[in-house]
């Protein structure tokens, strides 16, 4: 049976300081999209002139919103790799006996 170990995210002090980072790069990551959305917008009014409201709704929210998920997806995996909490997973199909 593989012995379970402690993540350092167990550690509030450590998953405070991880979950601040966290809100930190989706702040950031929100005004860039943001300034990103505003170019696009633009662009596509210089581009087409004034076409139809839904066209620059549809743009400006699917811009954001994928922006968003991949900021908030990145930020996880930099959560879960800078704590170390990866290198505490027991891999049980592994081959090795002394992976764990």
């Amino acid at each position: 049976m593989p012995m379970v170990r402690r993540s350092p995210l167990d550690d509030a002090r450590h998953a405070d300081h991880a979950w601040r980072r966290f809100r930190r790069i989706l702040k950031g990551m929100g005004w860039f999209t943001l300034a990103v959305v505003a170019v696009v917008t633009v662009v596509l009014y210089r581009e087409f002139g004034l076409v139809s409201i839904h066209l620059y709704i549809a743009t400006a929210l699917g811009v954001g919103l994928t922006m968003m998920l991949a900021a908030a997806l990145m930020g996880l995996i930099f959560l879960s790799s800078g704590t170390g909490h990866d290198e505490t997973i027991v891999d049980p199909f592994s081959e090795d006996p002394d992976a764990d």
